[in-house]
Parts: C-alpha cells; sequence; structure tokens
C-alpha cells in the first residue's frame, strides 16, 4: 500500500479532532512547498495565499466569502501553527471526554466564524482601527482553539490541570488567564488576532451555557442552537441549581471511571464521590 493512501485511510479513520489537525498541517505543508517551487519560477504565492485569508475589508470579504472558513486553517509560521496544534490535541482530547466529535467541529468551525466576524467589526468601528482597515488580515485556528478551551471552561470549571512547574490548577483559571492576556495585548500590536481570540472565547462560553439549559434535548443541529441564544433563560431555584450542578459533577466523575478507572481520579474527584455515597 503506498504512502498516499496510507494517509488516506488514516485521514478517513480518524475522529474529528485528529482530522481539524491533520488539516491544519496539511494545508501549511502545502502552501510553504508549493512557495518554494513558486518562488524558484519566480511567480509570487503571496498574492494567492491572501486570497485565503480574512480581510477586514467588507469588499474584500464579498468578493472572497470563502475566507471566513479557510483563514482559520492558516497559519504564519511553524511555531504558530505548533503551538495552535498542541492546544488544539489536548483541548480536543480532554473535550472529548465528556462531549462528543460533534460538538468538537461545531465549536471548532462557529468559533472561529465567532473569532472572524468581530475582528470584522472591529477594524470597521473602532476609531482606533478604522485606519488599518484596507491593510488588516486575519489567519489562524487560534480564536476555534480558543472557543474549545473556553468551552471545556464553563462546562467543568473546576477541572484541575497540572502545570509543570506550576502544580494544578483549574480550568477556570487557566481560561481566565488567556482571556486577560489577550484583552491587555490588543493596545501592543496584533490587535486583530486577539480581538478574534475573544470572539473565540466568547462564543466558546455561549455554546456550552446553551448546551446545559438543553442537555436534555438530543438535537444539537446549529439551528437550534442559534435559536436558543435568543430565548429567555428560565430561572431555577438556587437550592435545586446547587444540587443540580453536583450531580452533573457526580456523573462526569462516574463517567471518567467507566472510561479510565478509579485511579484517573483526583484528589477532589475521589472526595466528591466519597460524599455522595455517604448521602
Amino acid at each position: 500500500m503506498s504512502l498516499i493512501q496510507n494517509i488516506k485511510n488514516e485521514f478517513k479513520n480518524s475522529n474529528y479532532l485528529n482530522k481539524l489537525i491533520y488539516l491544519n498541517v496539511f494545508v501549511f505543508l502545502i502552501l510553504n512547498i508549493s512557495s518554494v517551487f513558486f518562488s524558484l519560477f519566480l511567480i509570487d504565492i503571496k498574492s494567492f495565499s491572501e486570497n485565503l485569508m480574512l480581510s477586514s475589508n467588507t469588499s474584500e470579504i464579498i468578493k472572497h466569502p470563502w475566507t471566513l472558513l479557510t483563514y482559520m486553517f492558516l497559519h504564519e509560521n511553524f511555531l504558530h501553527l505548533l503551538f495552535n496544534m498542541i492546544w488544539l490535541h489536548f483541548g480536543g482530547k480532554l473535550f472529548l471526554q465528556y462531549l462528543n466529535q460533534k460538538q468538537l467541529l461545531n465549536i471548532y468551525i462557529l468559533g472561529g466564524l465567532s473569532g472572524g466576524i468581530l475582528f470584522i467589526i472591529a477594524f470597521n468601528y473602532l476609531p482606533a482601527l478604522i485606519s488599518h482597515n484596507e491593510n488588516a488580515m486575519a489567519l489562524g485556528a487560534s480564536a476555534s482553539v480558543l472557543a474549545i478551551v473556553f468551552a471545556l471552561a464553563t462546562y467543568m470549571p473546576n477541572y484541575k490541570i497540572n502545570i509543570p512547574l506550576i502544580g494544578f490548577v483549574k480550568l477556570k483559571y487557566i481560561a481566565l488567564f488567556f482571556i486577560i492576556l489577550d484583552f491587555l495585548s490588543i493596545p501592543k500590536g496584533n490587535a486583530g488576532g486577539h480581538i478574534a481570540h475573544l470572539g473565540g472565547a466568547f462564543f466558546g462560553y455561549i455554546y456550552i451555557k446553551q448546551i446545559n439549559q438543553k442537555k436534555n434535548n438530543k438535537d444539537n443541529s446549529l439551528i437550534k442552537f442559534f435559536i436558543n441564544i435568543f430565548r429567555p433563560v428560565k430561572k431555577t431555584n438556587p437550592k435545586q441549581k446547587n444540587k443540580t450542578d453536583n450531580q452533573r459533577n457526580i456523573d462526569l466523575v462516574l463517567e471518567k471511571i467507566s472510561k479510565s478507572g478509579y485511579n484517573s481520579l483526583n484528589k477532589d474527584e475521589k472526595e466528591l464521590l466519597f460524599n455522595s455515597s455517604k448521602k
């Protein structure tokens, strides 16, 4: 079996997470390998690449509407790609322990779209950015990746991640650190990128909030999702909410045990399970 056939089979049989990673790497390799050959024949590939990036200029978007999708699979250099794929890999693996592949794909694509839309709005309406509207271009999977990270932080905010040299840190604090860092970095360069990150993060938060409200509804269609955003939120009794949250945390622990065994639980999860057994 040829190498190309092996790659095709690997891509075909992979889950959505691996498909997204493979697609990002494939696009990066194709564009960079092509640039080498194009340069040898003095052909400018830059204009071709720019037709895949997202412009903040609305007239350019009308001419190239596909860029709202393609920009989230492009990367400026290897480090840009590497950093995003590391986050996507580890965040995606954790995501799939508790949620499904369809939801992962929805958040990646729609989180990227939300980041792109906020990028366009900012460069067309914020006075400090309007003057850069003609030349501003967005690329990268960062908005999509941050949408996944914030979805996780919203779904299980107290889940702890072991960070080398620091120790265990709750997901909500990791997410908060990155969103504050992006916000404070807007005036210091790459304003469009940081603004797109905020758009992706906001979408991840909203998406999970809607899933939590409709968790008994198995239909996660995109149309229903956007309809649900504009529906009024039902008020719940605080005591009932605490009881529901506690039960959801117990369900997550039991699900983790069924997949990875009791030894995979951290200290807080074991304590939660022990306390619930005494009630």
